[in-house]
């Protein structure tokens, strides 16, 4: 397989996150760099959108208004079980990450997380997920 080829391959990206500011802040850096991504403004919105598309990999905010980040999770889960979900936490909320990762989050960030770690993150995710 040419590595380059799989390396400039676009990834697809559900964003959920009820702070409209960072999500289009961080769709419009993320586009930069080979990353499509898609804004959801909230939870019950991502799992509309979710339902309509395919994903490589969702970012998913844990503290929302409309859901809690948990119960979206799991929602996501059902319907595609295989989807690498990354969470972010602010507010040091380590106890609600280890419950992510115990619903079956791929891994967790805290809230403001550099660009890099997340572009990492979205990339080990999207491996993993890929059949070798």
């Amino acid at each position: 397989m040419d590595q380059n080829k799989d390396k400039n391959r676009t990834i697809s990206v559900l964003l959920v996150d009820d702070e409209k500011g960072y999500l289009n802040v961080l769709s419009n850096r993320l586009s930069k760099r080979s990353i499509h991504a898609t804004k959801a403004f909230s939870g019950t919105q991502g799992i509309q959108i979710l339902r309509k598309h395919d994903f490589d990999v969702v970012v998913l905010d844990l503290k929302m208004e409309d859901m809690d980040g948990i119960e979206v999770l799991k929602i996501m889960k059902k319907m595609v079980p295989d989807l690498p979900v990354i969470i972010l936490t602010g507010h040091g909320s380590q106890t609600a990450a280890r419950e992510g990762m115990a619903q079956g989050a791929f891994d967790y960030l805290s809230k403001p997380c550099e660009l890099q770690e997340l572009m990492d993150k979205i990339r080990d995710a999207h491996k993993n997920r890929e059949p070798l």
